[in-house]
């Protein structure tokens, strides 16, 4: 039997294959598709190795993701039926093998690189910046972050989404002060709720429209993708500079959706001085690296208490941001300290960042201001291709006797 090579570098052909076209095996198995994992046998790696003898009879050896695959008897039918589709293939036996750990960490490799190379259609603009406020654990100020920098994008003019994945632990129309009900548009889209913030907006996506701030939102795994699907396909965003995606802790369900329907989401890490803290948050890093999205860079929370005379105390211990960021060879974007106020005007609804005289919204101002220059700046569209196109065509619509 031949064993085949890696499923990246393709196969070569197998010795002693009588009659049958060169290439043909491997054409028939590339339509015996995993139905779980929606990419075919092939270029999974499942394929260990095959031979034909003279007589047409084709052996073969299918590698099975796990002991008692419940798709084992669809994938070995599939196969079967592929390889006889070919006129010069008289019989096929198959052998099953399960795949060892390497081969199945490989495995989901290549299912999230084909993942990040296709995603779905989201009503998302492309110059639009998405990034995701992540963290490894609850209780580093994570929502307090992404909810105040938006704010602070927005102070700047600039046209903000917040989209607040955190199904079970939605805060953020509390903290920024606004309710309603979600309506529809003529599209049959889903219009989210908006806060004009100075020159700039905000339009807030969030479960707390949806259910009230006592209910518990007892989904799992496809509910929480399913939600966070129709978060980004059929909410009418519009135009937007930036969409900052308020995520759950942890490394689950919804930041594996997130990969696969916006993989040029960029990743912003929260984490606090301690070193527990910034060891937990490395595993958020590491699941957007696995998953192929950039990591943009590190924000610091409650790093220190400054005391009206100006005394630092760093209760927290400190250095967690500046390690983490050196460990995961990114900037650290920001650090803010410890001050009542972003509590207190979090639980008001009045946003800590929309008071310019107050010293940690000079901070959030800070922080948009490095992302928007150097860490993640706007895209600028009027350049590209599609936007000439775009503008010709309006000309030639407008020449038009």
């Amino acid at each position: 039997m031949h064993e085949t090579p890696d499923p990246v570098d393709g196969f070569q052909d197998s010795v002693g294959q009588g009659q049958v076209p060169d290439g043909a095996i491997l054409d028939a198995l590339r339509g015996v598709v995993d139905p779980e994992l929606g990419l075919d046998i092939v270029d999974l790696g499942m394929v260990r190795g095959y031979h034909v003898t003279d007589s047409g009879k084709v052996d073969i050896e299918v590698a099975l993701t796990v002991v008692g695959c419940p798709l084992r008897s669809q994938i070995e039918t599939d196969t079967k039926s592929a390889l006889l589709s070919i006129p010069q293939v008289t019989e096929v036996d198959i052998q099953v093998g399960y795949m060892s750990q390497d081969e199945r960490s490989a495995l989901m490799d290549r299912v999230r690189l084909r993942t990040s190379q296709s995603p779905p259609a989201t009503q998302i603009g492309d110059r639009t910046r998405v990034i995701a406020v992540a963290s490894g654990k609850g209780g580093v100020g994570k929502s307090s972050v992404t909810v105040n920098l938006a704010v602070a994008l927005a102070r700047g003019g600039l046209t903000v989404g917040l989209l607040d994945a955190d199904i079970w632990g939605f805060s953020v129309p509390r903290m920024m002060g606004v309710d309603g009900e979600l309506r529809g548009n003529p599209d049959r889209k889903i219009v989210p709720i908006e806060r004009s913030v100075g020159t700039g907006m905000v339009k807030i996506i969030s479960m707390g429209f949806l259910a009230s701030e006592d209910s518990a939102i007892m989904w799992r795994g496809l509910m929480l993708a399913k939600a966070l699907d129709q978060f980004l396909k059929d909410v009418a965003w519009g135009d937007l500079d930036y969409l900052l995606i308020d995520m759950p802790p942890g490394t689950g369900d919804v930041q594996m959706g997130l990969a696969k329907m916006l993989p040029r989401t960029e990743v912003i890490i929260v984490t606090t001085p301690p070193v527990a803290a910034q060891k937990v948050a490395s595993r958020a890093a590491s699941m957007a690296r696995k998953n192929y999205l950039r990591l943009a860079g590190v924000i610091e929370n409650m790093t220190a208490f400054v005391c009206d005379h100006g005394e630092t105390y760093p209760l927290f211990g400190s250095g967690g941001g500046v390690r983490l960021s050196q460990e995961l060879g990114v900037p650290l974007i920001g650090a803010i300290p410890i001050d009542g106020s972003v509590a207190r005007s979090g639980d008001l609804g009045t946003p800590v960042a929309l008071d310019p005289k107050n010293p940690i919204a000079l901070v959030f101002d800070q922080i948009a201001a490095r992302i928007t220059t150097e860490i993640s700046p706007m895209r600028e569209m009027s350049g590209c291709s599609a936007r000439m196109i775009d503008r010709v065509e309006q000309a030639l619509e407008h020449a038009k006797p």
